[in-house]
Parts: structure tokens; C-alpha cells; sequence
């Protein structure tokens, strides 16, 4: 079973816009992720392979502040400071996780894989909470 973007766009509490500059960049990174494993660009360093990545969390929060100014101007306060609450938690969470992935892969710390993923895993729950929560 498939999610329609519908869908998927209630339950994350993201816009059209937002999950195309993810995918766009979840592209690109794969992609010099491929190249970087085959040791075809390997002279640069993990922290330029998930440079995209950390470009679309930029972007998206940009897209944030711009919709929580907009939805300010127009006086809906709550579902602004709701929205911007999800929006910046969930972006914190995915440039954390970014952050923490890459100072594991270029050996700049001793995490475990599981300090790595944590934020994920907080992630997840609050989408498990927001999703029930709508139905």
C-alpha cells in the first residue's frame, strides 16, 4: 500500500515544496554517496557528500520562516506557532542526525551507531504521536 501525497503531507506536517527539495537532495546525495564508495571522488570528504542535504535543511527552514511570517500577518497566531513548533523540531531532528552521521563516517568523534540514530528514533515517535493524533 502506498501513501498518496496527501497523505503523506498530513501526517509529516510538511508542504509539497518541502518534500520535493528533500527528494531532490536525498538524489543527489545518493548519488555522490555511489560515487564516494566506489572510491570514484574519493579525495572528498564526508562532509561534502551530505552537503546537499544540509543545503535542503537551509532551504526548507528558510520556506518555514517565510510561512510563519505570512501566517502571522494574517493573524492566525496558533496554527502559526503549531506549525513552526513541528516544522523547526522536525528540522532539528534531521540536521542532528546529519550532523552526527557525519562525524561517524569521517572518524571526527567515537559515537555509536546508536547515539547516530537516536534523533531519528525521536523522530519517528513524534511522527507516531502526530499521526495518531489526526485520525
Amino acid at each position: 500500500m502506498f501513501f498518496s501525497l496527501r497523505e503523506l503531507t498530513v501526517w509529516l506536517g510538511v508542504t509539497v515544496l518541502e518534500v520535493f527539495i528533500w527528494l531532490t537532495a536525498l538524489l543527489v546525495t545518493l548519488v555522490l554517496v555511489v560515487l564516494h564508495v566506489e572510491n570514484v571522488i574519493s579525495h572528498v570528504s564526508w562532509w561534502l557528500v551530505l552537503g546537499p542535504m544540509f543545503v535542503a535543511d537551509a532551504l526548507n527552514t528558510y520556506f518555514c520562516v517565510i510561512v510563519l511570517i505570512r501566517m502571522y500577518q494574517v493573524a492566525d497566531l496558533k496554527p502559526a506557532a503549531l506549525r513552526a513548533l513541528w516544522s523547526f523540531s522536525v528540522l532539528t531532528l534531521g540536521f542532528t542526525f546529519k550532523f552526527l552521521l557525519c562525524r561517524k563516517l569521517s572518524n571526527q568523534g567515537h559515537l555509536e551507531y546508536s547515539a547516530v540514530m537516536s534523533p531519528v528514533f525521536v523522530l519517528l515517535q513524534l511522527i507516531l504521536i502526530r499521526a495518531c493524533h489526526l485520525n
